[in-house]
């Protein structure tokens, strides 16, 4: 069985690719984020005809996320307990569209979109420690009610958990992804109990913007990862960052990251 994350960033404009990729790769279960669309504008369609379920939670703007399975997608959630609510100006604080989850051949899969925190002195900076904070209360009960659970925490984490995770590290010195408070709190998550599964197998980059040729220099940020279950991790035998699909005109600024039990 193969489970993947991507960052899809639009899956409107995107479907007809990734639903082609992931018949290409042999894809039994994708998680998605950012995928910019309301519930009744998810493209269905062309993930039904071509044999996937698909459970999706999204509100339009930058936000979103979905799971797409051709093994089963069962007791869907959406969100997770004490997950943080954000607004800003007189908005009434809500819960994000950023986490959905079920369970796939017996694996509870996560889609997670991390949120991104924007500046060091910004709110949304406070947002995302305490949304990471709160994914690993949750995580460690988890763990520590059923030791054996198979369990993905699969998405977009908008950390950069070391130096040797990025291409320059001074370019973000005194920026987010790579400041020692979300480092910890990505560690603390791994610290419960989570493997980072796939970097035994690979440690690309995940991630290059679209801007200043940073892909062609191969100027990335590995940002986009699985941290599994002890249980699931015994499984992994291989996995893979297909630096092939961020290639091409109109794809996403994130490739797809595969690991395979």
């Amino acid at each position: 069985m193969r489970i993947a994350t991507w960052n899809v960033n639009s899956i409107r404009a995107r479907s007809e690719a990734v639903v082609g990729w992931m018949e290409r790769s042999d894809i039994d279960v994708l998680a998605m984020q950012e995928t910019k669309c309301r519930d009744d504008e998810f493209p269905l369609m062309s993930f039904l005809a071509a044999g996937y379920d698909v459970a999706h939670v999204g509100t339009g703007g930058f936000n979103g996320v979905a799971i797409a399975s051709r093994v089963g997608l069962d007791e869907v959630e959406i969100g997770f307990e004490g997950q943080p609510t954000y607004s800003s100006g007189d908005v009434t604080p809500a819960q994000e569209a950023r986490a959905i989850s079920a369970r796939c051949d017996g694996v509870r899969v996560w889609s997670l979109y991390v949120p991104n925190g924007r500046a060091l002195d910004d709110p949304h900076y406070r947002y995302k420690l305490d949304w990471l904070r709160q994914l690993r209360d949750m995580g460690a009960l988890w763990l520590a009610h059923d030791p054996a659970s198979q369990v993905v925490l699969a998405g977009d984490w908008n950390v950069v958990p070391t130096d040797d995770d990025v291409w320059d590290p001074a370019v973000f010195d005194g920026k987010t992804h790579v400041s020692e408070p979300e480092r910890a709190a990505l560690q603390s998550i791994r610290d419960a109990g989570f493997r980072d599964s796939a970097l035994p197998y690979t440690d690309g980059y995940t991630f290059w913007d679209y801007t200043q040729l940073r892909f062609p220099r191969n100027e990335g940020m590995r940002i986009d990862f699985l941290l599994c279950s002890p249980a699931f991790d015994d499984r992994v035998r291989t996995a893979f960052v297909d630096r092939e699909a961020r290639k091409g005109k109109g794809a996403s600024d994130h490739a797809p990251v595969v690991v395979e039990v």
